[in-house]
């Protein structure tokens, strides 16, 4: 099934209508070239696109290895190839159809003025929505370091919103003592939504060199090994911000509609999609059947009834 096949998938999500939950994440998808090269790939099947991270000045990215394979995952550390905020605006943007989808620019910085100097760049473009990528296990400076310190982050937040009225999503980092008291900081800086999580770190080791695979030593962790910790970090964020109706991308290792419906359960308003796009690039649709089939079989009229309906055991 194709999104307008059913009005029980669309939602609001910070001002922004979504065709359905699906969010294609960060990292996974280029600029939104990539993947629309892809025979029967239909922008109808997804709410909106994250575009790879950006920052101000172009980024070669880390040393080879950049990916390695892991048991129910992959660690990556590409470290932020990209060619730049400006050329992404004026270059890469242009070619993009703002008519079929929703699309979110990803933020990345070094320095808090990084970050506010990359937002105000985007405040005049096209784009719809901005992630602040506060979270980036992959890099030896920022990202991770900001993601993980709440004052860190908030003031990140407060300097991003400070120059644009476009909506802001903080990507929250799995790495940090307490997750909710990170989203609090940063609810109260002006962010109007959250992606939850990003990867966690991880490690590989190559024992015949024993050396880490990965040219970084470390990389960012994802795909189906992260659901248990993702969905417990949804929960947390949720708990913490639902009385803001602050709105949650849920992802994590999504493979299929039972995982995109516990993460809406858990208090999720859409669902990240990223790791499993790699070995199904047309996985989208039949996640939306999915979900849809299970709202229809429970006299769910609409997927928002949903969400945040966990019932903790005593």
């Amino acid at each position: 099934m194709t999104s307008d096949s059913s009005d029980r998938l669309k939602l609001e999500f910070c001002g922004m209508d979504f065709q359905t939950p699906l969010v294609l994440l960060s990292g996974c998808v280029g600029f939104g070239e990539e993947y629309t090269r892809v025979q029967g790939f239909s922008h109808r099947d997804i709410g909106a696109v994250c575009l790879k991270g950006t920052t101000l000045e172009p980024r070669l990215g880390n040393p080879a290895h950049r990916v390695c394979e892991t048991p129910s995952g992959m660690i990556n550390a590409i470290g932020l190839q990209n060619p730049g905020t400006r050329h992404v605006i004026d270059t890469i943007l242009p070619t993009l159809d703002f008519g079929e989808t929703r699309f979110i620019a990803n933020l990345s910085g070094s320095t808090v003025e990084e970050y506010a100097e990359v937002a105000r760049l985007f405040d005049d473009s096209p784009i719809d929505a901005m992630e602040i990528n506060i979270s980036c296990p992959n890099v030896k400076e920022g990202g991770v370091a900001f993601g993980n310190d709440p004052d860190m982050s908030a003031r990140v937040v407060a300097a991003c919103r400070a120059v644009t009225q476009k909506p802001l999503i903080t990507k929250l980092s799995p790495n940090q003592t307490d997750i909710a008291e990170n989203a609090r900081r940063c609810v109260e800086a002006g962010t109007d939504g959250f992606a939850v999580i990003n990867t966690l770190m991880g490690m590989a080791i190559d024992i015949e060199a024993r050396k880490p695979i990965i040219g970084n030593n470390q990389g960012g962790l994802s795909g189906p090994a992260i659901k248990p910790i993702a969905l417990l970090k949804v929960h947390q964020v949720y708990q913490a911000c639902k009385d803001h109706r602050i709105p949650i991308i849920g992802q994590g290792g999504v493979t299929c509609a039972n995982d995109a419906i516990e993460f809406l359960i858990a208090g999720a308003s859409a669902i990240g999609i990223g790791t499993a796009l790699f070995y199904d690039p047309l996985i989208c649709p039949t996640i939306n059947k999915g979900i849809d089939d299970y709202l229809l079989n429970h006299n769910i009229s609409n997927i928002t009834d949903l969400i945040g309906t966990l019932e903790l055991n005593p």
